[in-house]
This record gives C-alpha cells, structure tokens and sequence, in this order.
C-alpha cells in the first residue's frame, strides 16, 4: 500500500525531483548500457539505443502506466500494479530496479507477484533521470503542456 500512496502524489507531482539533477542525466545515459541487453530506446522509428527485445521498449516510460507498452506480453503482476494505479515516477523506477519482485510483493499486496526482470540494480538514480528525458512527460514539460 506504500507504493499505492506513493504513485498517487507522484501523478501529480510527476517530474525531476531535486535529487535527479542534470549530472544525473548524462551518467545514466552512459549507465543505460546495463540495460540494453534487454531493452530498447525508441520513439516509432527513431531508435535512439538499439537494445534487446527480452523487456520493453523504455522510451517513455516516466509517466507512463505500469505494464501498457503496446506488443509487449508482460507478466500479469506489473499488468496488474498498472490497473491498480502504478503509473512510473523517477522515484518508483529507482525503487522497482533496486528490487523488482519485492517492488510488485508490495505494491500489488500479493505475495505471489512476479517480475518478468530478474536483474537488479542497486543505485538506478541516474538511468531514471536519463529516462525521465525521454517521452511524453519530458517533452510536456518543455513545451509548458
């Protein structure tokens, strides 16, 4: 129920926390390397890392609800945390790669919850503010929309 509480206020307040500076941003576009074994960066056509196909597509993906990029078959614990509210924050990101199945536990409140992504990452900080500039969200806040 925390991450319920915590994706409500982060839908209104979506955005870069002080914490996600700009030196974040260029370090975790360095950093996305340990992701493009499984996961693309692509807006249509224009393919901004060539990566895997194991995970979805993470173009966008700040502010977008959990489990919804179209043609990818997730599994149905993130599917369900979408349908339950979780839409991705800089600061949930972070937390879902530190622990993705203890994420899910937590969020869904179903101790049976799977994540498709077994890989862990200890300090996502800086890839979730270089994801945070790419898609929808980032590109409303520059034109002021």
């Amino acid at each position: 129920m925390k991450y319920l509480m915590t994706a409500i206020v982060a839908v209104f307040a979506a955005g870069t926390s002080g914490a996600m500076a700009d030196g974040h941003i260029a370090k975790g576009e360095s950093d996305f390397k340990k992701c493009k074994a499984c996961h693309t960066l692509a807006n249509g056509d224009d393919v901004i890392i060539k990566g895997g196909r194991t995970g979805p597509n993470l173009y966008g993906m700040v502010g977008r609800t959990a489990g919804t990029v179209e043609g990818y078959k997730y599994g149905d614990s993130i599917v369900a945390a979408g349908e339950a509210g979780l839409v991705w924050t800089q600061d949930l990101l972070v937390e879902y790669v530190a622990d993705p199945k203890g994420f899910l536990k937590e969020f869904t409140g179903d101790s049976g919850a799977r994540s498709k992504m077994s890989f862990k990452l200890k300090n996502g900080e800086n890839i979730a503010a270089y994801l945070g500039t790419l898609g929808a969200v980032a590109e409303a806040e520059a034109t002021g929309n």
